[in-house]
């Protein structure tokens, strides 16, 4: 093959090179060397580019590259100037040359900031270089002064309207600047300055345009000016202009403005507090234009000019806006006002039929969306005179078929009042007969009516006893799929009625799995329009109270995976939620005593019986099966849907199932990688008492076994803390105290801005309550949060306070039974007596046996409790207390120390062994004991 010859070189070759393949590339970076020295730039780069394509070494095709960004620079080609420096970079990051030839490069294409990073990198490496900190100087007054012009508000708020007053100005340019007004807007500088410079006709212009996207800028901006400023939100002019947007058929253009009416309400009511000087207090009362805002939304609650859009978002303010946010305050008089003047208006949007010509325009949402609204307003009462109002006009409006839609939408809603009107003479019977109507629109809202009517016993013994062949009879002859769904859902209702009492089925064996299979069969089949579909939900919703029904409906994956696509739709949210309740078995169920089982059965009284396949075993199975069908991002996306419709009672079924779904630890990490615990935190914020409970237990869950870091990522992780002090309180039980605990002694190990907001919330007199607790798991739970938390200051003035027994019982803890709890008690120890000399000394004086239980501890059989006590004789003896170390050294103390001390090298024990010697040598520089030596 030849002889090989190498050529020596200033580079580190992993390989050799035969002299043709190396001589090439080295000969033309030379030969451009010395072109570049002599002034021939454009001879140079062709040499270099020569060189770059035969080079195949990284650190010489780096230099080749360093040096064309050279030739370049002074070409004044700063773009390939700037891409041949990062290439040599690219190679080592520290390529002072490279780096300082890029910042050049990039400072004349005007980027300052990415040139000023480089700059900085080199002053970094060579912080003498005067060339360097020059730069650095220059680049970073430019940047100032280029951000001071750029930023300033007066001159951006002026560019921006520049361009919308130009009349020949391109049409993006126009929307950029309609939308960076957005982002001025909400700034308080920005936006004075828009409301001063006539900017108000501007946008009224922008919103006479028609076009979608200026229409949009110009509400977000009247947002932005409206937010938090009374002064600039009272008696406007242009309001009516506001409602006439909200009416049109666009949802995006109605969610906008309906954001623009909740700015201008909090600013009104105060729920913004932002204060603004003089002008603020000019401003006296602002009740008439919060009536005349109410009074405006209740006319286009029930206007047909208004789009189905714009009357969702309508009825989505009054509910958000119209009961009280705390029943404390006593203040309900806009639920009176909308009461009287508006609940006719709402009982009509309930009682519109689609199919039906001349009806309001709406949406899937609207009649929902209103029957919440219904069941707010009734929730808002204070006293039965109030009520008995309510009613009246309800009763009043029941008198047709509209009247038999609208009575659904209270049963959706203040489900009281309309069970009370079902029982109205003539109404159930009004029902059944609608239910024989040769109309198929009668059928329909007749047989929506019953199923809504149904839930009650009562009401559905009734419909069994006269409804049943109805409902069969329709569901059989009619060929409309609506109405035969709804007959199917009506059947599935009526057969459900004993709930998950195995000895209450009010139909034959088998019926409720053949209703099921229909359900099913409708849920899968696409063709179907979505409408229809999510009534076949309603039916699995009755269905899965049976345990054949719940077993068959988790194993038909095709089942699943559509009931998760549609629980997007925020109509649906309340069955699916009911549906997956059922399937984890997660409602309250009563524990009952045998005793009272025994005598039910003497004296002959029904007791209910549980299905075989409601044991635990299959419920464990039907959780796995839902986990791996994607249940818990289905969840994830229900838990992010509109609040009005994420309802406080939908909301608790939605933690219950979580509760469920967390109840192994093997699956919290499923949960975790789905999402599952960003999506607890809203639900254990927000919603029922109950439901606040069963989130919070289920994150506690998850943080107690999982990286909290990887559970809740970013500044989420914040906000679990309350939720878990919450389950601290006394009336919770002794599982939720004692999972709390150890999610809290996990995120306390983290960091110390965590173990602050621990404290912020009031957590450290619950914590060392529990330190007091009998139950032994409690006990050392609490303990091991406290020896996370000691770190914190305020954690340790509370031991160095007098008159309290906290240091002693973390002393005797130190000699329990229990090794986990002695290594958490005697680690606290440990800890506090190093950040605190004082308790070195404090030690001593709360209990007589403090010797023998520091001897017990570092003569303990475990290394990691060993070590801790051989931590707190180090600090006593580093404590200033010369009295204190010599009594050690003066007791047993120093013999245990020296058989440790002298003990060979251990990897197992090595930790032990070092801080004895550590010990060892503290005493000798304190002159309490000598070296050994020999003659």
């Amino acid at each position: 093959k030849g002889t090989r010859i190498f050529r020596i070189l200033s580079y580190n070759f992993s390989s050799p090179y035969q002299m043709g393949e190396m001589a090439d590339p080295i000969q033309f970076k030379d030969e451009g060397n010395k072109h570049f020295q002599a002034g021939e730039v454009d001879k140079a780069i062709e040499c270099y580019t020569k060189a770059i394509k035969l080079c195949t070494d990284k650190k010489v095709l780096a230099v080749v590259y360093r040096n064309r960004s050279a030739c370049f620079l002074k070409k004044e080609s700063y773009t390939n100037a700037a891409s041949d420096a990062s290439k040599a970079i690219d190679v080592d990051a520290a390529d002072v040359k490279a780096l300082f030839r890029r910042c050049q490069a990039l400072e004349k294409l005007g980027k300052l900031d990415m040139a000023f990073k480089d700059v900085q990198r080199c002053s970094t490496i060579e912080p003498k270089n005067k060339t360097f900190l020059e730069t650095l100087r220059r680049l970073g007054a430019e940047i100032q002064a280029k951000l001071k012009t750029t930023f300033s508000t007066d001159s951006r708020v002026q560019n921006m309207f520049d361009i919308l007053l130009d009349e020949e100005m391109d049409k993006d340019k126009k929307e950029m600047a309609a939308n960076n007004l957005v982002v001025l807007a909400r700034e308080e500088a920005g936006a004075e300055r828009i409301f001063q410079n006539n900017g108000v006709p501007l946008l009224l212009d922008l919103l006479e345009t028609g076009k979608v996207e200026m229409v949009l800028a110009a509400i977000r901006t009247f947002a932005g000016m409206c937010t938090g400023h009374k002064a600039r939100v009272r008696g406007r002019e242009d309001r009516e202009v506001h409602y006439s947007i909200m009416a049109v058929d666009n949802e995006d253009i109605a969610l906008a403005t309906c954001d623009l009416f909740q700015c201008i309400n909090d600013s009104l009511t105060g729920g913004d507090r932002r204060f603004y000087g003089k002008e603020e207090a000019l401003v006296l009362d602002a009740s008439k234009d919060l009536k005349s805002i109410l009074m405006a939304l209740l006319e286009m609650v029930a206007s047909k000019k208004v789009s189905g859009h714009g009357r969702d978002q309508a009825l989505n303010l009054l509910t958000r806006n119209v009961p009280r946010k705390d029943k404390k305050d006593p203040d309900h008089s806009k639920s009176l006002f909308t009461i009287d003047h508006g609940l006719k208006k709402i009982l009509k949007v309930c009682g519109q039929i689609p199919d039906l010509p001349d009806q309001l325009p709406m949406t899937e949402n609207t009649q929902l969306i209103a029957s919440v609204l219904l069941d707010k307003l009734w929730d808002d009462l204070r006293c039965d005179p109030e009520r008995d109002n309510y009613r009246e006009v309800c009763d009043e409006y029941i008198k047709n078929i509209h009247a038999i839609n609208a009575l659904s939408g209270l049963l959706q809603g203040p489900f009281e009042v309309g069970n009370q009107l079902v029982g109205r003479q003539g109404i159930m019977e009004m029902m059944v007969a609608l239910c024989g109507s040769e109309r198929e629109v009668d059928q329909m809202v007749a047989v929506e009516a019953l199923i809504h009517s149904s839930t009650k016993m009562s009401r559905a013994s009734f419909i069994i006893t006269n409804g049943v062949s109805l409902l069969k009879d329709i569901y059989k002859k009619t060929k409309n799929d609506k109405i035969k769904i709804r007959a199917l859902v009506g059947l599935c209702k009526l057969g459900s009625a004993g709930g998950d009492d195995y000895s209450m089925r009010q139909f034959a064996e088998g019926s409720t799995e053949k209703l099921a299979k229909q359900c099913r069969k409708w849920l899968c089949n696409s063709a179907m329009d979505t409408r229809t579909r999510k009534w076949a939900i309603e039916g699995l919703a009755y269905l899965t109270q049976d345990a054949d029904v719940k077993d068959d409906f988790v194993e038909d994956d095709p089942a699943m995976k559509a009931m998760f696509d549609l629980s997007k739709d925020k109509t649906i949210l309340y069955a699916v939620a009911c549906t997956l309740v059922n399937c984890t078995n997660s409602y309250e169920k009563k524990d009952i005593m045998p005793e009272l089982v025994q005598l039910a059965k003497f004296s002959k009284q029904h007791v209910p019986e549980q299905h075989p396949k409601d044991k635990k075993d299959f419920i464990q199975k039907r959780v796995k099966r839902m986990l791996k069908g994607g249940v818990i991002s289905a969840l994830t996306v229900m838990v992010k849907a509109d609040n009005v419709l994420l309802t406080d009672q939908t909301k608790e079924m939605l933690a219950r199932v979580f509760l469920a779904l967390a109840d192994d630890p093997k699956d919290r990490g499923t949960i975790c990688a789905h999402g599952g615990g960003k999506a607890l935190i809203p639900l254990a914020l927000e919603g029922s008492a109950i439901g606040k409970v069963r989130a919070a237990h289920a994150l506690a869950k998850i943080a107690a076994v999982s990286n909290p870091e990887i559970a809740f990522p970013g500044e989420r992780i914040y906000e679990v803390v309350r939720p878990l002090v919450s389950l601290l309180h006394p009336e919770r039980d002794g599982v939720q105290n004692y999972e709390a605990l150890l999610s809290l002694t996990n995120l306390a190990g983290l960091n110390d801005k965590l173990r602050v907001k621990i404290l912020k919330e009031k957590a450290l007199p619950e914590i060392e309550q529990y330190m007091f607790e009998d139950h032994d798991h409690i006990r050392q739970a609490a303990t091991e949060c406290m020896c996370n938390l000691v770190t914190c200051k305020e954690v340790q003035d509370r031991y160095l306070e007098d008159g309290n027994d906290r240091l002693k019982l973390l002393v005797l803890m130190c000699v329990e039974d229990n090794e986990k709890l002695q290594r958490a008690a005697a680690g606290g120890l440990a800890m506090l007596t190093a950040a605190q000399k004082k308790l070195c000394t404090k030690m001593t004086l709360v209990t007589l046996q403090w010797m023998e239980i520091l001897q017990r501890l570092i003569l303990h059989d475990q290394p990691q409790i060993q070590h801790r006590g051989l931590v707190i004789v180090y600090n006593m003896l580093n404590s200033d207390d010369n009295e204190l170390a010599k009594k050690l050294m003066e007791s047993e103390i120093l013999e245990i120390l020296t058989v440790i001390g002298k003990a060979m090298d251990n990897p197992k024990r090595q930790i032990v062994i070092d801080v004895a010697r550590t010990c060892l040598v503290k005493a000798m520089d304190l002159g309490l004991i000598k070296p050994f030596t020999t003659p």
